[in-house]
């Protein structure tokens, strides 16, 4: 018997005990009764079922509190003490928030690291048993659950609500918020209340997945942001793949790439790639172009070729093959008389790039080339000889057109990647340029790809430490929809309040979209350096849909490095040292099955 059905059935049983013959009578038409649709089969069920887990989390630090005479706030510290989050009649030496008419009593709180969920607020005994009101305000920094919606810094309710109000019951407990933070600051609404806060915890929304891939070497920074960018992409990793947990909640199919080969490197094969690419397929039926832009079509196809060579799956891949080819035919119509791409729709690489058409060109003609290659590759795959050829040689015909006028560092990479550009000229003269300015995180891992081209694995190291690695220095756990490094210059950490002559990370800076506060600081397209560390310094490529590897180690400046990879055979393990005459030594591990190509 499902469990609901029992539970129905005996909350019939328990209300109708003052008369046998309503019992009786709810139990008939309780066992004649039909379930409600989402559980009236197991298909249906595990239809709805969500892949996510939930960990309750206790805050580590109180950052600030508006009181701290002992009148308002009093025994603030027993938030910081782990809680099994459940009231009790006994508890008298509760955290009290007591308001007046003159003061409503506030506290910030810290739980240490970026989370995707919610708070869990409880309240013990008190003589009057009116619920309590509470402002709620989540935080990816400090200063964004300190801020008031809307002015100059630009703090929103929108995609999720992270500032709103609440009530509290009488010994009682209530769960509210979906939302990406790391702070919450709760505030008394009420004068005159006298509030003993049982507990407050952090609801964290997660998929409960092992890191099978994992990266060490002999520099920590490096570790960390390895690291850091897994687990941005794990928290984006909800029902389907999202870029942001605050913002965007949304799959947004350009920026699925850098985040779908982190899944590879970290997770392996994940349900929630296809799922995702299923979804932007079905909600964007042709002539339309995914998410309204045009390059974010072509990812889709590029995506499913990369996921096919890392695992193989034909039956899936020939499920997308109508589609694959109406998009193919549908792009070719966007080529003039000299070669030139001529999309329409949302014309966009990243946001750096946007008001530059020169450079928006350049990415765009990168694209088509790189788009009709993999969709050659993949209808040779799916046996169509035909196709294939006539799309090799569409991108053959792209090649002939040499897009002038690009200096951007973005669009520059996509040159180099797509064959357009020599690769070590381009390094020299555009990316080296000015350091890690002008850069995007975004677009960054295709900069990084670019430089491994032209053979610069050291400095393509040391744009990971200086660029992403700066954002770890502020106080990141999780990395950001966008970072210009010049305005780290004079700022505070994000864990932090600002004091006066410093600046705000967060709320005083930010363009195009994610102005202020409503710049997301957890977004899965800024993870590139995970998949990128672990495909060129630890060396590992899969082919021939994942039955090969490929190992082709590059330490740059490194004096080691090892860690682990998921592939459908299971986890290989890698380890690479340098020896006194500079040479590698390398040792694996090779899961039964996997092929190994040096």
């Amino acid at each position: 018997m499902p469990k609901l059905f029992f539970l129905c059935s005996l909350f019939l049983l328990c209300t109708c005990v003052s008369a046998q013959h309503e019992i009786l009578r709810s139990k008939k038409e309780v066992g004649n009764a039909q379930l409600p649709p989402v559980f009236s089969s197991a298909e249906n069920a595990a239809a709805h079922r969500s892949p996510t887990v939930k960990s309750y989390l206790t805050p580590n630090r109180i950052v600030w509190q508006s009181d701290s005479t002992g009148q308002f706030i009093q025994n603030p510290e027993l938030l910081l003490q782990k809680s099994n989050g459940q009231v009790a009649v006994n508890d008298p030496n509760r955290l009290r928030l007591i308001s007046t008419a003159d003061h409503r009593p506030g506290v910030l709180l810290d739980f240490g690291r970026e989370i995707h969920g919610g708070i869990k607020i409880a309240m013990g005994i008190k003589p009057s048993k009116d619920p309590v009101r509470l402002r709620i305000r989540f935080g990816e920094s400090a200063m964004e659950a300190m801020s008031e919606i809307g002015g100059q810094q630009n703090a929103t309710n929108e995609h999720s609500l992270r500032d709103f109000q609440i009530e509290v019951p009488w010994l009682g407990s209530i769960e509210v918020g979906e939302t990406g933070f790391r702070f919450v600051r709760i505030d008394l609404v009420d004068a005159d209340v006298n509030m003993p806060l049982y507990a407050v915890q952090a609801a964290f929304i997660y998929r409960d997945l092992p890191y099978l891939g994992s990266f060490e070497s002999n520099d920590a920074r490096l570790n960390a942001i390895w690291l850091t960018g897994a687990y941005t992409v794990h928290l984006n990793m909800q029902d389907y793949l999202w870029d942001g947990i605050k913002r965007d909640r949304l799959v947004w199919v350009g920026d699925l790439h850098p985040e779908i080969m982190t899944v590879a490197s970290v997770f392996g094969n994940n349900e929630v790639v296809p799922r995702s690419l299923d979804l932007a397929r079905d909600q964007h039926p042709l002539p339309q172009w995914m998410n309204t832009i045009s390059s974010y079509s072509m990812w889709w196809l590029i995506i499913h070729k990369q996921w096919y060579d890392n695992y193989g799956d034909l039956d899936y891949l020939r499920e997308q093959e109508p589609y694959l080819i109406a998009l193919l035919a549908q792009l070719a119509t966007f080529i003039d008389e000299d070669n030139a791409e001529k999309l329409n729709g949302g014309r966009f690489l990243d946001w750096p790039t946007s008001p530059d058409k020169a450079a928006v060109h350049a990415g765009l003609q990168s694209m088509m080339v790189l788009t009709f290659e993999a969709g050659s590759a993949l209808l040779t795959t799916l046996e169509k000889p035909e196709l294939a050829k006539n799309y090799a040689a569409v991108a053959a015909r792209l090649r002939k057109h040499l897009p002038e006028g690009n200096t951007s560092k973005q669009a520059a990479a996509m040159m180099v990647l797509a064959g357009l550009a020599d690769a070590k000229a381009t390094n020299e003269e555009i990316l080296k340029k000015d350091g890690v300015q002008r850069m995007s995180t975004f677009y960054g891992y295709y900069i990084l790809e670019a430089m491994a081209q032209a053979d610069d694995y050291t400095g393509a190291l040391d744009v990971i430490r200086n660029y992403w690695g700066a954002m770890l220095d502020l106080g990141a756990t999780t990395f950001w929809e966008d970072f210009d490094i010049n305005d780290s210059r004079n700022a505070t950490p994000i864990d932090a309040l600002v004091p006066l002559g410093k600046d705000d990370i967060h709320g005083d800076f930010g363009e195009f979209c994610y102005v202020g506060y409503r710049h997301s600081f957890c977004h899965g397209w800024a993870s590139g350096p995970t998949a990128w560390l672990s495909q060129h310094v630890l060396g590992i490529t899969l082919v021939e849909g994942g039955d090969a590897v490929k190992i082709n180690p590059h330490l740059g400046d490194l004096e080691f490095a090892r860690g682990t990879f998921p592939t459908k055979f299971g986890v290989l393990k890698i380890s690479h040292e340098r020896n006194a005459l500079g040479q590698i030594k390398t040792s694996l591990e090779i899961p039964e099955g996997l092929r190994v190509i040096r």
